[in-house]
């Protein structure tokens, strides 16, 4: 694809909408010159707020929507009212109609995966949509999938996450073929339940060529870093990364109160504050910020509603790799490389 990359922003969702959407989206064109935007929401808002960005100069295209989708609003009822006329659907129709190379949004999760799924449909051979995210490791990042997307799994559908994670992962991690594992209650081939089991026999005797299957890891695993694509389905994923968040929270709050309580401790921090940055850093939720819908026909991306503008910048880069890179031909690709039977 040429060196120009679009994206569409619903400007109006998250906690904290355009006053967030904006700054984030000038952060990351920084790191992107070529990068250019849509932005659909309140045009009264958008434009001053664009107009003091100099580093949105001349990249913004604001296309005025007056209505937007609320946090809490049932995904039915984001449809019923939102269908065709909301910024989140607009910003989703800028990639149908092929204006947009990707779609950006921190608005209500089971609007956009609706919306989604109804405006861009499921690719070719792939039953569900599910959601991608990097999770910090010991050893980097790694692809985790799904983390909410949908309740409950077949074995079908656990080998098309495996190739769809790993689609993901060549582009973001720059691998030939990476490591796949399927997350389980142990390492044992007898363990687990009959989809996981299923899943992993398939996987295991189709040996496809752009990814290597690992086999079964577990909770402890996914902070290892032990394989590049951790597969689950979206009811135990999203718990574990609610898990992950709460903890890495948890630990530095315990951390800021040790560092605090006595004179001694004070001190040592001045002398160790580059490293507990560096800690701080790494555990910060807002550095992989951003879900990818894969599996529908365009490229679409979940940030959290409560970042600020630097985690909403994250979520606008991570838009920005995966339309640059092709996504959607990767994607492609490996499932026309997968030997029939592999995922029936």
């Amino acid at each position: 694809m040429s060196q120009r990359v679009c994206i569409s922003l619903d400007a109006m969702g998250g906690d904290h909408g355009p006053t967030t959407v904006v700054p984030g989206a000038a952060i990351a064109r920084e790191r992107h010159p070529e990068m250019t935007f849509l932005m659909f929401g309140d045009e009264a808002i958008l434009a001053p707020l664009v107009a003091a960005e100099p580093r949105l100069k001349g990249a913004v295209e604001i296309r005025h929507t007056a209505l937007s989708i609320a946090m809490d609003e049932k995904p039915s009822q984001a449809v019923r009212t939102g269908r065709g006329k909301s910024s989140m659907w607009k910003a989703i129709q800028a990639v149908k109609d092929g204006e947009a190379d990707a779609a950006v949004s921190a608005g209500n999760t089971g609007a956009l995966m609706a919306m989604s799924k109804i405006c861009l449909k499921t690719l070719a051979g792939i039953e569900r949509p599910a959601i991608a995210c990097l999770w910090p490791t010991v050893r980097g990042e790694s692809v985790v999938l799904d983390v909410g997307a949908t309740i409950g799994t077949d074995a079908e559908h656990l080998v098309e996450m495996a190739l769809m994670g790993s689609a993901m992962a060549r582009i973001v991690f720059d691998l030939d073929r990476p490591t796949v594992g399927l997350l389980n209650v142990g390492t044992e081939e007898m363990k687990g339940n009959e989809a996981v089991k299923e899943a992993a026999r398939r996987l295991r005797e189709a040996d496809l060529p752009n990814l290597t299957y690992h086999g079964f890891v577990e909770g402890n695993d996914l902070g290892k870093g032990t394989v590049d694509v951790v597969v689950t389905e979206g009811f135990t994923g999203n718990i574990a990364l609610k898990t992950a968040e709460g903890t890495a929270k948890q630990i530095g709050s315990y951390l800021r109160a040790a560092m605090s309580r006595t004179l001694s401790a004070k001190i040592g921090y001045f002398f160790a504050r580059q490293a507990f940055k560096a800690l701080r850093d790494k555990m910060n939720p807002s550095r992989a910020n951003g879900g990818v819908f894969l599996g529908l026909e365009g490229i679409v991306i979940k940030s959290h509603g409560s970042e600020d503008a630097h985690g909403f910048a994250a979520a606008v880069d991570l838009a920005h790799d995966m339309a640059r890179h092709d996504l959607m031909r990767t994607i492609r690709d490996m499932l026309e490389l997968t030997p029939a039977g592999a995922s029936s």
